[in-house]
């Protein structure tokens, strides 16, 4: 069976769709994946090329966040389904559940909603979106009432994506899977803490993260972009940026096992997380519903607004050498739930459900 899935180049659904696709190949699946907004690098160009039976897309097509109106958004989600005819796939994944609010796709289609603005409005302001954005929630929520199945990857987020769009139901709850970066073995401790993700968005509060930076016996590294695509920025004062890292990069900081930390207020998931647990780096991470639901047994949470409390928890680690090996084995044996295969054996279940059920469908009721 060949599905096409959408994803982008920008952030984490590249990484989520890529690592989806080489899973669903042992399940018979090829994807045709139709990436939306910036192109791909020639890194990402290669890791689409590895994967058996991946056809690679670049559409042009704008991501909706960027857009400021909703014609271009309807014009692209028509654009995706006359792609999926003219590949004749037998299914559509859209990791932008806008792309259904108004298109009548011919194939089931699954929505995948991986953050969208209504939520992340939610998160950073405690209210619904300005309405120069309430457009975008409107499409969303028209998406994910159109979709045949609606998919959010924790628990704790598809109960947000439910009261902030007004769902009957909540989204299905498959988590995001990743694999262990391969890293080089044996190397030594690094005596330093590392935060990781797009700096410039404030709901990963990372200007929190720098005032407990500067209040913390080793040095703190921050990885990933200071500029955003629409132009918020950020600048730090007390932790180094090492700017936007590649994949073989990011491993081999994480090899020498930094405590890693994450002060997000708003999280759907968090794969970066993920990838230094899964190479045994010790967690502080913020105590949100997300972070709680994956992690808890396996990392110290401080409050979100708390930069004196960052500071407090990455200083106990920090003297205390023990512990901070065993949260470390705590959190590489948490990450082992978290791959690929299983999210990839979550995912080919609902299709095989969706294909192979007759009306009516499980599309949910307005």
């Amino acid at each position: 069976m060949r599905i096409l899935m959408t994803a982008d180049a920008v952030g984490g659904v590249w990484q989520y769709a890529t690592d989806l696709a080489a899973s669903l190949v042992p399940h018979g699946i090829e994807t045709v994946l139709a990436t939306l907004g910036p192109p791909a690098t020639a890194a990402q160009r290669s890791e689409a090329a590895a994967v058996p039976g991946l056809t690679l897309v670049e559409t042009g097509l704008p991501l909706d966040w960027l857009c400021d109106e909703p014609g271009p958004v309807q014009a692209a989600g028509e654009a995706i389904r006359a792609l999926a005819e003219r590949e004749g796939v037998g299914l559509v994944h859209l990791n932008q559940p806008c792309l259904a609010a108004e298109t009548s796709y011919s194939v089931p289609v699954v929505a995948v909603i991986h953050g969208c603005v209504a939520t992340w409005w939610d998160a950073a302001h405690g209210t619904q979106p300005d309405r120069a954005f309430a457009w975008q929630a409107r499409l969303v929520r028209a998406g994910l009432m159109r979709a045949d199945a609606v998919v959010a990857p924790s628990a704790s987020y598809a109960a947000i994506v439910a009261r902030c769009h007004r769902l009957p139901t909540p989204p299905l709850t498959v988590h995001n899977g990743r694999a262990a970066l391969p890293v080089p073995a044996g190397l030594a401790q690094a005596d330093h803490v590392l935060t990781a993700g797009r700096l410039w968005d404030q709901v990963k509060r990372v200007r929190l993260l720098d005032e407990a930076a500067g209040r913390i016996a080793w040095p703190m590294l921050a990885a990933g972009p200071l500029v955003a695509p629409h132009g918020e920025t950020i600048e730090l004062r007390h932790a180094r940026s090492l700017g936007t890292l590649s994949t073989p990069d990011l491993a081999a900081q994480l090899a020498r096992r930094p405590i890693f930390v994450s002060s997000a207020s708003f999280e759907p998931f968090g794969l970066s997380v993920l990838e230094a647990a899964a190479a045994g780096c010790a967690l502080v991470l913020s105590g949100i519903d997300t972070f709680r639901e994956l992690w808890t047994g396996a990392a110290l949470f401080v409050d979100p607004d708390d930069a004196d409390g960052f500071a407090a928890a990455i200083g106990r680690v920090i003297a205390d050498q023990a512990l901070r090996q065993h949260m470390g084995e705590a959190a590489r044996i948490r990450a082992a739930r978290y791959t690929p295969d299983a999210m990839a054996g979550a995912m080919a279940s609902i299709y095989a459900g969706l294909l192979g059920a007759a009306k009516p469908s499980t599309k949910v009721a307005a």
